[in-house]
């Protein structure tokens, strides 16, 4: 390629994520000729084919010795992409907007009112000791992970699901009530289809994914070889895979930056600017869903006065938290726990901003007397302390003297989370809106930390579920933002990004939305460039 048509390409942006009539239509209108325009696609097409081969080294940060090889058991990150190496589940979630797509099953469809669902499996899939995928393991695997007696991470998810069949080579799930999330809970990590449901043997890491297991030492590292028989061939792009546990974030950037690597998470927003400077290093950030906020029990004086909340929520300054504590590393949140990273996220709530006169006038308005006591500790999310004195200064200018109480940083989750009336919290994502209240919200469920009890909202919640109108389904996820947004106990300043990082011969990264670590597929979806 010319010098001269380099920055050509660059205008027209290289062809990525355009067919050839958008990229045409895109260089007719610099001026390009359909010849010329025709070369820089093609040219544009081959950089950014996959190439395949190569040793692939993960620096991950959330192992530990405890860690199985057991998916029912799998929790933290490492364990999190050890699973989507080997194994796959029934539907995968786009991407781009969160939706379900097709896996191990290829299509789905559900009885009018979302309790009877069938899936119909793809043929031809193999396990990697050559045996052939069938229904009856699909059957004993979801049977495994929803036994009253699991002890499975996805136990939770499955509590409503009341028989599991094969009928006629289709897959058919009754639920005890209707619920339009299924496919996407079958995404879930722990779901990963194994032979037999791996009654047999749970440890095995025998699936139908892109690598097969080489050896695997708990908290210290797992490796794999490519999987020459994988039923999908856009993925599994490197020859091997090895993950190296690095819960120490000084060395992980060290390894980053020395070539050690070739991917880490978990970058700290303080540590970015100094890790921009490697001249090998990328720094990939994927906006999430989880969130930093402070929480008040609506049931417990003074928190159970509604103008005393709306009081705090206008007095909380949410830009310059995202600012100087985040170090602009996340979004502006709205006091309801769900933002645009949700399929069906609410749209066009007015967003809640720091009005002190605001904050003055229903702290006047709730007749309290006195300071109020916030607790925090950096326990409950990286630079809380730090937050807690933004929110106090912010307040004082509106007349609320909160008073902060640090508290230690060992029991913080046994002791004040859930326990005490105000306080720090962090929440991580969910995979549908349905999950995230459905945890936190519901009248009666064990994590509901701002002690929200709304029978009508319980209502709104259980219609939503079953709703298989995606329309419909929007306006009710709408009504519930908005009730928790003015009356429930939660202040939420801002959702946090995550923040990888990989050596720039890397390519590939996909930013699934609102999940992290490419929604655990990283090893599976990048490859070199050379």
């Amino acid at each position: 390629m010319s010098d001269k048509a380099r920055p050509v390409l660059g205008q027209v942006l290289g062809g990525m994520g355009m067919n050839r009539r958008e990229f045409m239509g895109r260089a007719a209108l610099l001026g390009l000729s359909a010849t010329a325009a025709g070369s820089l696609f093609a040219t544009a097409s081959r950089a950014d084919e996959p190439k395949r081969g190569g040793h692939l080294k993960l620096g991950l940060q959330g192992g530990a010795a405890t860690d199985s090889l057991d998916p029912a058991s799998y929790s933290g990150s490492v364990a999190f992409v050890i699973g989507h190496c080997w194994g796959d589940t029934l539907v995968e979630s786009d991407p781009a907007t969160g939706g379900p797509l097709p896996s191990l099953a290829e299509s789905w469809e559900s009885s009018p009112d979302a309790s009877v669902w069938t899936f119909k499996m793809r043929k031809g899939v193999q396990f990697h000791d050559g045996k052939p995928l069938t229904v009856a393991d699909v059957v004993a695997t979801i049977k495994r992970h929803s036994d009253a007696g699991s002890k499975s991470g996805a136990l939770g998810l499955l509590s409503s699901v009341k028989g599991i069949e094969d009928k006629a080579g289709d897959l058919v799930i009754t639920l005890s009530e209707g619920n339009a999330d299924l496919p996407l809970i079958l995404t879930d990590y722990h779901l990963v289809i194994q032979p037999n449901g791996g009654v047999d043997d749970p440890l095995a890491c025998i699936g139908t994914g892109p690598y097969k297991l080489t050896s695997f030492q708990a908290g210290v590292r797992a490796t794999f070889e490519k999987n020459a028989s994988d039923w999908r061939s856009d993925r599994g792009f490197v020859g091997s895979v090895e993950i190296i546990v690095m819960n120490d974030a000084t060395a992980r950037i060290a390894a980053l930056s020395s070539g050690q690597v070739h991917f880490i998470n978990s970058i700290e927003p303080k540590t970015v600017e100094l890790l921009k400077r490697a001249p090998t290093v990328e720094i990939l950030r994927t906006p999430g869903k989880g969130f930093y906020s402070f929480l008040m029990h609506c049931d417990t004086a003074p928190f159970d006065n509604n103008d005393l909340r709306l009081a705090l929520k206008y007095a909380i300054d949410r830009q310059a938290i995202l600012d100087r504590v985040v170090g602009g590393y996340g979004t502006i949140g709205n006091d309801y726990p769900v933002n645009g990273n949700y399929a069906l996220a609410p749209e066009g709530i007015e967003q809640r901003v720091y009005d002190p006169d605001k904050a003055a006038f229903h702290f006047k308005k709730s007749g309290h007397g006195g300071s109020v006591l916030l607790r925090t500790s950096d326990a409950a999310f990286p630079g809380a302390v730090d937050a807690a004195i933004v929110f106090q200064e912010s307040a004082k200018k509106a007349g609320i003297p909160i008073e902060l109480r640090r508290e230690p940083d060992d029991g913080y989750w046994t002791n004040v989370w859930n326990v005490q009336p105000f306080c720090a919290s962090y929440w991580g994502g969910r995979p549908t809106q349905d999950q995230r209240y459905s945890t936190s919200y519901l009248s009666s469920a064990e994590w509901n930390d701002t002690r929200f009890k709304r029978p009508e909202f319980d209502k709104l919640v259980l219609q939503a579920r079953s709703e298989l109108d995606e329309a419909k389904r929007r306006e009710l996820y709408r009504t519930m933002a908005v009730t928790v947004r003015d009356e429930g106990g939660l202040i939420l300043p801002v959702f946090n990004d995550y923040i990888n990082g990989s050596a720039k011969s890397l390519k590939g990264f996909v930013h699934d939305i609102g999940n992290d670590l490419s929604n655990g597929y990283v090893a599976s979806r990048v490859w070199f460039d050379s």
